[in-house]
């Protein structure tokens, strides 16, 4: 076709010899007059050419700052809302005409279930029987345990291991960590104390697996109910624990309801979301086969479904363990007896011997369910009863348990009748006075007056008169909307607009309800232990990812941290730095650690290895290949991390408020143990908002890692 043609049909054009930088030569480069672009100009409805329009300079400069244009919006509000909020309530701490009186009625409310508890239906009726029902389920399990002898107990524990690892040097392990954790107990005085802390651990976790079960089958198999479940479960597991005891206190009283219930509340989360992972994981070539074999709905639940879940059940069942027995110990505080209330009674009183001996077999009580149903769990990934053969197929399936009731009917009868039920007395070492002399000497030479380094409570109030006392006050000065627009701007940032007004809002419900002051204490030590647990968790782990000998080093030592109930962790600080904030803070680092530890190397061994061979083949050096290479990849595991981080040190900071970490710790803390529901449930609900706050400003959505 003509090029008068084309110029009659679709306006004038001009052809400029000039070829644009980077076209090939000899090109022509061909522009529509009035336009800079190579494309025809839009034609309005009557067949002319409109005129673009000018570009937008505001636009144009935003277009290449994602963060600035997601922030306008904001900073434009703020520049209204800001002065008018500083006029009208000042610019110092949370103002008084925003706070409500939360704990008066709490306290009313409280007075009111006191005067109505015996006369009331909902108590007579069903709280009553819950209550009857969960003392009588804990009674039970403890006198059958007791009644069973120590040699029974160990015999059944050992049996079981054996069995639950197979046959083979596996199997051999798992029993002789059963049998070195319950004679350890013993050896230490605390034989009938293990046994109450089993018995609550039986009946909890129970419970907790069938309601985990449940909900988990529930959200597996309706997007409906996941979608409602998942709210509710995020709420759970960043509530810390002292949060679920003060309302079932008020409902149950000091006792083993209120502990039993708490940890079954607390236990559920890992269960139900586990159970639901594995459900929706499911391989859809499996069930599209299972399903046109005419299998209902029920059927392929049963066939199908349930068995590719299996794995990620008996992780759903190793987490529901460790955190049910967390929440044992933890329960001590309102009346759960057992190990957890001799170390709370020790570290009453300072008593780190004491401490120690009640301590150690919650360690190893623990070491032993983690490694019994994590064997279980590599078992059934691997198959193993399916592959047996031969005589190790003896050992497997139905005959391994017949071999296994056989073996205890012969050892438990004739132990019980010449040995006697409680651990004998002349087989118990008191650990107490020598760990505690051991403690007089370390504070004599170590903790002050040591040249040059001064110790380690001079380490200890230093940072605590040189960081935490002046973050505080720090916080504490700042105007109120300043954090609360802080908190909105991570928020907008991390997880977009429902993020940022999550976190705002749940940092301004802190002031509401009158614990602004305490809430920004707690903030303070939060923030100094993510900012330490941060450095050395990154250092730690970048060194780990590096160097293979201080990985398997480092493996046995995590394991073992992570499997520590709270309460642990706070034994060995009072030692090193005695009672106060820096204590609580040191507790929460090592509490937080392994996690970040463990995500930070995990995230930086799976950057691509093409990439750094080719950065080593550039020259790159060490430190450039992980500055420049492994963590701007490994951005969202790290993210990640410093989200579990800063979850984790606020938990265990709270805990901390029974070695001295005042603020928000110590009004739970003091609500439970003087029944002061007001001030202990306020607290409770500041240290779940400043949670959320904390997890919406830093819990990065997959879009913007």
């Amino acid at each position: 076709m003509s090029t008068a043609t084309d110029s009659a049909r679709s306006g004038k054009r001009t052809e400029k010899r000039t070829a644009p930088a980077g076209a090939r030569p000899g090109a022509r480069a061909t522009t529509w007059r009035g336009t800079d672009s190579a494309s025809p100009p839009a034609r309005t409805p009557h067949g002319r050419a409109e005129t673009p329009a000018a570009p937008n300079r505001l636009r144009t400069a935003l277009a290449g700052r994602p963060v600035l244009r997601r922030l306008l919006p904001l900073l434009a509000a703020a520049l209204v809302l800001v002065p008018v909020a500083a006029a009208l309530w000042g610019s110092g701490g949370w103002p008084q005409q925003l706070a409500v009186d939360v704990k008066t009625p709490l306290d009313d409310a409280y007075d009111w279930v006191v005067d109505h508890r015996e006369t009331n239906p909902v108590f007579l009726y069903f709280l009553l029987h819950l209550s009857n029902w969960a003392e009588i389920s804990v009674d039970a399990v403890t006198g059958f345990l007791l009644q069973l002898g120590w040699l029974g107990v160990i015999t059944a524990a050992v049996l079981l291991a054996w069995r639950i690892g197979g046959a083979g040097l596996r199997g051999l392990r798992t029993a002789a960590v059963a049998l070195a954790a319950f004679a350890v107990c013993g050896v230490l005085g605390m034989w009938e104390a293990t046994m109450e802390t089993l018995a609550l651990m039986a009946v909890a976790v129970s419970v907790s697996v069938v309601a985990g079960l449940v909900l988990g089958l529930a959200a597996g198999l309706s997007d409906r109910f996941d979608r409602v479940l998942r709210p509710v479960l995020d709420t759970m597991q960043i509530m810390p624990a002292f949060a679920y005891l003060l309302p079932l206190v008020l409902l149950f009283q000091i006792g083993v309801p209120a502990a039993l219930i708490a940890t079954v509340v607390y236990a559920v989360p890992p269960m139900a979301r586990l159970t639901s992972l594995g459900l929706r994981g499911a391989d859809p070539g499996v069930l599209e086969a299972v399903r046109s074999l005419g299998a209902g709905p029920v059927q392929r639940l049963v066939t199908a479904r349930l068995p590719l879940a299996r794995k990620e059940i008996l992780l759903g069942l190793n987490q529901t363990i460790m955190m049910a027995l967390s929440m044992v110990t933890i329960a001590s505080v309102v009346g759960a007896g057992g190990l957890g209330e001799e170390v709370f009674s020790a570290l009453s009183t300072v008593d780190v011997g004491n401490a120690l001996a009640a301590g150690i077999p919650i360690v190893l009580l623990a070491v032993w369910l983690d490694r019994t149903t994590a064997v279980a769990g590599q078992r059934v990934a691997e198959g193993a009863d399916h592959e047996a053969t031969g005589v190790r197929k003896v050992l497997h399936g139905r005959r391994a348990w017949a071999l296994v009731a056989a073996a205890f009917a012969v050892i438990v009868p004739p132990g019980r009748r010449f040995l006697v039920e409680e651990w004998p007395e002349l087989w118990v070492v008191d650990i107490a006075r020598p760990v505690n002399e051991a403690v007089q000497w370390f504070t004599a030479h170590l903790a002050t007056g040591v040249p040059v380094v001064g110790g380690t409570r001079v380490w200890a109030d230093g940072f605590t008169t040189g960081v935490l006392s002046p973050l505080r006050d720090g916080l504490q000065a700042m105007p109120w909307w300043s954090l609360v627009l802080l908190a909105a701007v991570l928020g907008l940032l991390a997880g977009g607009w429902k993020a940022m007004c999550t976190a705002a809002a749940a940092l301004a419900l802190i002031g509401v309800i009158g614990v602004w002051d305490k809430s920004l204490d707690t903030l303070s030590q939060a923030l100094a232990g993510v900012v330490l647990t941060l450095v050395l968790g990154f250092a730690i782990g970048v060194l780990a990812a590096r160097v293979g000998w201080v990985d398997r080093a480092l493996r046995p030592v995590l394991d073992v941290l992570q499997t520590l109930p709270q309460f642990i962790y706070l034994i060995p600080v009072v030692a090193l730095f005695n009672v106060g904030r820096a204590a609580a803070v040191a507790a929460a680092v090592l509490y937080a650690l392994p996690a970040v530890v463990r995500i930070t190397v995990q995230g930086l061994r799976q950057v691509d290895a093409g990439t750094l061979e080719a950065s080593r083949s550039l020259g790159a050096s060490t430190l450039q290949q992980i500055r420049q290479v492994q963590l701007p990849l490994a951005r969202p595991a790290l993210m990640l991390a410093l989200n579990q981080g800063v979850v984790l040190v606020l938990a265990m900071v709270v805990v901390g408020g029974f070695v001295g970490s005042g603020a928000l710790g110590y009004d739970v803390v003091f609500g439970l143990q003087k029944s002061e529901l007001g001030t202990g449930l306020a607290a409770g609900v500041a240290i779940v908002l400043l949670g959320v706050a904390l997890d919406r400003a830093t819990q990065r959505r997959p879009d913007r890692a």
